[in-house]
């Protein structure tokens, strides 16, 4: 039997308990020839010439059937182990292009699993239209979902990570507690160490969960943001903290007028009528 590298890599999707990474893979291939290396050759048991000794029990017609079939099931395994084949290197680009064969295959033939990466290497699942029926399996309450003060909080914390309560509050507007106190039963972020700052805040990060959350692979793969990025945030956050005067253009007044009054030249019993091109003033 020819060695298929993508039978295998089924086999072993479907026996891990967790992500298969590309290292986890390449571990067993390596165990695999150490194996072959190592183990000797067991010579098969030869029959007894001199026939059974006396008060020997006679195995039954079953018990002779069922000895024949687990012989006949250890030999099947030991020939589709045995292949001579194997090589003793699968890359990383190798394992991807299988994996995304595989992916593709199942999503083309509407099949129940799919296979997903994440962080950790690749997993089968279960589809999300089945995800009801696995629930009730395991009697497991349906998800909750978060709202949407804790996903604006994750957010930030997300995208300028380590961050501080004060921080959060700060782009926000409102207060963080209930929205960290959330992500925090949930394990979606962690308190990472504390802020060189006065008082020492503490500060927060996401977790593994987060990216699982999200169905990313790392926080490289956040889409661009021009509102959260470090820079725009800081910029704002200078801003803010900068006493600002308010100007005619806030005002909506046009500062291209020269001949415009101000507030201070402004009086209550004065104003300015145009009469052609010559401006005429009156008492009130």
């Amino acid at each position: 039997m020819a060695f298929d590298l993508k039978r295998v890599l089924k086999v072993m999707l479907f026996s891990s308990s967790g992500a298969l990474s590309v290292k986890d893979i390449q571990t067993a291939f390596a165990r695999f020839h150490e194996q072959e290396e190592k183990l000797p050759l067991v010579d098969a048991p030869q029959p007894d010439a001199e026939g059974p000794e006396e008060g020997a029990a006679v195995l039954s017609d079953e018990a002779h059937s069922l000895a024949e079939s687990a012989e006949a099931m250890s030999s099947a395994a030991d020939e589709d182990e045995s292949y001579h084949d194997v090589p003793s290197l699968v890359t990383t680009v190798q394992i991807r292009e299988v994996m995304d064969v595989i992916a593709l295959e199942l999503q083309a033939a509407g099949s129940e699993v799919l296979v997903v990466e994440g962080h950790g290497g690749w997993r089968l699942v279960t589809h999300p239209r089945f995800a009801r029926w696995v629930r009730l399996l395991r009697n497991e309450p349906p998800p909750v979902r978060l709202t949407a003060s804790a996903i604006e909080t994750l957010a930030v914390i997300a995208y300028r990570q380590p961050a501080t309560r004060a921080d959060i509050e700060q782009i926000r507007g409102v207060s963080a507690e209930a929205g960290l106190n959330k992500l925090l039963e949930r394990d979606l972020v962690y308190v990472v160490g504390r802020a060189d700052l006065p008082g020492r805040p503490i500060q927060y990060g996401t977790t593994d969960a987060f990216l699982e959350f999200v169905g990313i692979k790392s926080l490289d793969e956040l889409p661009a943001s021009d509102v959260l990025s470090s820079r725009q945030i800081d910029s704002w956050l200078q801003h803010a903290n900068q006493p600002h005067t308010s100007r005619d253009a806030d005002m909506g007044l046009d500062e291209t007028e020269s001949s415009q009054l101000t507030l201070d030249q402004a009086t209550p019993d004065v104003a300015t009528e145009v009469d052609g091109d010559k401006p005429a003033a009156t008492a009130g």
